[in-house]
């Protein structure tokens, strides 16, 4: 036992150290040659005019086009556990990159599953799968989503990733249309969360990006998912993410503030660290029940229940005669031909269901 407490210390003291060496690194190199773009800290004279909406260039907003165009490949890049729960929605998750990833107006390159259970599983060969080690034992505290920081740090050191630029994916994401390369000018494109605050803590928050590195309004309002963001930029990012994120819950204030958000915030510091601001992009994804209407959005996230009557009406926080939450699905697969929401449900909720119905019919042995 006292063996075990004395790695972890060991352990927690050499993160803290690598935070120190990041910050002491971050502090001296310039970054302004090192970065593929502008950074926050740039002079006024040489600043991109920004849209004040979504932070898109103004005058680089348009998507290239014609013969003289070169495509921004990205590489999708997910990280799972090996339960159950990860795996039918990676699988579905990747039926849909495939189907769209060569379609018009795609920039979509290559997939990677990074899988950071620390061994193979059965799905390698259905799906592109790159295995990490998870934390030390008793590292994440229960909070398994600190795996995240560490299998990209360990993926970006290891993996010949093709592309320049990396989408930053979950496996509950379904993507409904072909994705290009939203990222501009060195600024990453990340889909912006109201739950996000960096304003509202910044006395917690400045424990991790102090008064030096600039205003706290250079904390965009993001997690790490979804971000289209250079390679190079998140090899620099990746580290100070995983570090931030141990000492972040090491902390018992910044634990209590964010709680199940805290990686997100901990990206949100990395990225504001290193001088990468983001786009932020609406349009990136929806999330029903509360998002509505599909329409010209790419992703569906399907993180939160959706609760219905047979008249179609939302009984959110009561479980509906119609119902479909991931959550139903921990320990088994959803079953093929899942039933279709009452009539009135929003286009959202019956879209999600047609694509998961359409990728279970598809993939093979499925539920095995």
């Amino acid at each position: 036992m006292g063996c075990g407490n004395t790695f972890f210390t060991l352990l927690v003291t050499f993160s803290i150290a690598l935070i120190t060496y990041n910050i002491i690194i971050s502090a001296n190199a310039p970054l302004k040659q090192e970065l593929p773009g502008p950074s926050r800290s740039s002079s006024s004279s040489s600043r991109i005019s920004v849209d004040p909406v979504i932070k898109m260039p103004v005058d680089r907003s348009g998507r290239g086009s014609g013969p003289s165009s070169k495509r921004r490949l990205f590489h999708t890049a997910v990280t799972a556990s090996d339960s159950v729960y990860n795996t039918w929605q990676c699988r579905v998750m990747y039926y849909w990159f495939k189907k769209f990833k060569d379609r018009p107006n795609s920039d979509m390159g290559g997939f990677t599953r990074i899988l950071h259970s620390g061994k193979s599983d059965k799905h390698m060969d259905e799906i592109p799968t790159f295995v990490a080690q998870p934390l030390p034992s008793g590292l994440d505290q229960g909070y398994i989503v600190l795996n995240r920081p560490w299998a990209f740090v360990q993926w970006l050191e290891q993996a010949d990733i093709k592309e320049d630029y990396i989408l930053m994916s979950e496996p509950d994401h379904i993507i409904v249309k072909p994705i290009p390369n939203l990222s501009k000018d060195g600024f990453g494109a990340a889909f912006p969360f109201f739950y996000i605050e960096p304003k509202k803590y910044e006395s917690v928050l400045r424990k991790y990006f102090p008064e030096d590195k600039g205003p706290i309004t250079n904390i965009d309002p993001i997690g790490n998912s979804p971000v289209i963001v250079g390679k190079e930029a998140l090899k620099k990012i990746a580290p100070t993410w995983m570090n931030v994120s141990l000492a972040m819950k090491k902390d018992p204030e910044t634990d209590k503030a964010f709680g199940w958000v805290l990686e997100m915030y901990a990206y949100a510091v990395a990225s504001a660290w290193h001088g990468v601001g983001n786009i932020l992009y609406k349009d990136f994804m929806i999330q029903p029940p509360w998002d509505t209407e599909v329409g010209t959005k790419l992703i569906i996230h399907y993180t939160y229940g959706c609760d219905y009557n047979m008249k179609g009406e939302l009984t959110y926080g009561k479980i509906g005669e119609w119902r479909f939450d991931k959550r139903s699905y921990d320990n088994i697969a959803p079953p093929r031909n899942l039933p279709p929401p009452p009539h009135g449900v929003p286009e959202s909720v019956v879209t999600l269901v047609k694509m998961v119905n359409e990728a279970t019919a598809n993939i093979p042995n499925w539920g095995s």
